[in-house]
C-alpha cells in the first residue's frame, strides 16, 4: 500500500503506469492538513494498492472529518464503508457511459482496443453500456490553470511560513534555485514557479473568475452527462502508456488522460488496470459524482473479478 497527494492526476496516473488501484477521494473526504500543497481546491491524499479492496481498506483508516479543514462540514455523518458490500455482482443493471472525446480517444489506437475490451467485460457483467458519452470542456483547462498558479503561490507559502522552513516563500525557493541552478535544475527550469510568483492574491477578480469557472465546467460537464443518461458512472483510460524519460526532448505523452474532470471538480475517480501495451500497464478510470466513492469502488471490484488480470513487474 501507499499513498499519493493529487492535484490533478498525481494518484491515479502513476497507478495506471505502475499497474495498481489508485483511489482519488471526493475532496474533503480525507483531511488536508499538512499535506504541501499546490492547489486547495484540488488537492487530496489517497490510497494506491495492489488490489481494490486493498486500496478500499486503506481509504477508510484515512478518511475522517477534520475541524481544522475548511470542508469538514461537508463531511457524511459517519466514515463510508468504502470495503463493504463488495460483490462481483455490483456491476448488474448499473447504467456505465464510455467518454471519448474527453480524453484523446483515437490517439493511441491500443488503447482504444482496451477500451473496448472493458466495455465487452462491463457487458458481461450484466452492465449497460452507453457510448460514446460526450462532455464540453472547453474553457476548463485555461481557467484551472490559472487557479493553480493563484493558489499555488498563496497555499506554499503559507505552508513554508508556517513550517518554520529555511527557505520561507516561493520567492525564496526561486531565488535559491537561480543560484544553485546546475545542480538544482539540470535538466528542466522552473517556468511555473516564476509564473505563480507573479500571480497576486486570492481576492483577485481574475482568480475568483477563474476558480468559479473550472469548478462549472467540470462539474456541469459530469453532472449533466450522469443525469442526461442515467448514468451511475463514466468510464475512461486513466493515460496512455508510460515513457521513457528524455532529457533531451522531454516528456513523450500519448496525450491521452482523463484525470481532469474528476480533479477540477474535486468528485471521485479509482483507477485499476484494464490492460497492457507492449508490457506497460494501462489503468481504466471510473468516475462518479461527489461522494460516489463507495459505488464506484464497488464498480471497480466487480470489474476487478472479471476483468484483465494484473502482470505483476518482473526484475532481470
Amino acid at each position: 500500500m501507499a499513498i499519493g497527494t493529487e492535484t490533478n492526476g498525481s494518484i491515479v496516473c502513476p497507478s495506471s503506469v505502475n499497474g495498481v488501484v489508485g483511489i482519488k477521494p471526493t475532496l474533503g473526504l480525507v483531511s488536508r492538513s499538512g499535506i504541501i500543497p499546490i492547489a486547495h481546491s484540488q488537492d487530496t491524499a489517497g490510497p494506491m494498492a495492489r488490489t481494490v479492496k486493498d486500496a478500499a481498506l486503506l481509504l477508510a483508516a484515512m478518511a475522517g472529518a477534520d475541524p481544522a479543514d475548511p470542508l469538514a462540514d461537508s463531511f457524511p455523518d459517519a466514515v463510508p464503508d468504502f470495503a463493504g458490500n463488495l460483490s462481483k455482482d455490483a456491476l448488474k443493471g448499473v447504467r456505465i457511459g464510455v467518454l471519448r472525446s474527453h480524453y484523446g480517444a483515437g490517439n493511441d489506437a491500443r488503447v482504444d482496443k482496451i477500451v473496448e475490451d472493458t466495455v465487452a467485460t462491463l457487458k458481461s457483467l450484466g452492465a449497460e453500456v452507453v457510448d460514446p458519452v460526450e462532455i464540453d470542456t472547453e474553457g476548463m483547462g485555461d481557467a484551472q490553470r490559472e487557479v493553480l498558479y493563484y493558489e499555488f503561490k498563496a497555499d506554499l507559502n503559507d505552508y513554508l511560513e508556517r513550517s518554520g522552513a529555511p527557505l520561507s516563500s516561493l520567492a525564496d525557493i526561486i531565488e535559491f534555485n537561480d543560484e544553485h541552478a546546475e545542480t538544482a535544475m539540470p535538466h528542466f527550469g522552473q517556468e511555473r514557479m516564476l509564473a505563480a510568483q507573479e500571480k497576486g492574491s486570492l481576492n483577485d477578480p481574475e482568480y475568483l473568475e477563474a476558480l468559479a469557472a473550472s469548478k462549472r465546467i467540470a462539474r456541469t460537464g459530469i453532472n449533466q452527462a450522469l443525469e442526461a443518461g442515467n448514468l451511475d458512472a463514466l468510464i475512461a483510460p486513466t493515460r496512455g502508456a508510460a515513457w521513457m524519460t528524455d532529457h533531451i526532448n522531454g516528456d513523450q505523452s500519448s496525450g491521452i488522460s482523463s484525470s481532469s474532470l474528476a480533479a477540477v471538480s474535486g468528485y471521485a475517480s479509482i483507477t485499476l488496470p484494464a490492460g497492457d501495451v507492449v508490457g506497460l500497464p494501462i489503468g481504466i478510470s471510473f468516475i462518479g459524482a461527489a461522494y460516489s466513492d463507495v459505488r464506484l469502488i464497488q464498480f471497480a471490484y466487480a470489474f476487478e473479478q472479471a476483468g484483465y488480470l494484473r502482470k505483476p513487474p518482473l526484475f532481470d
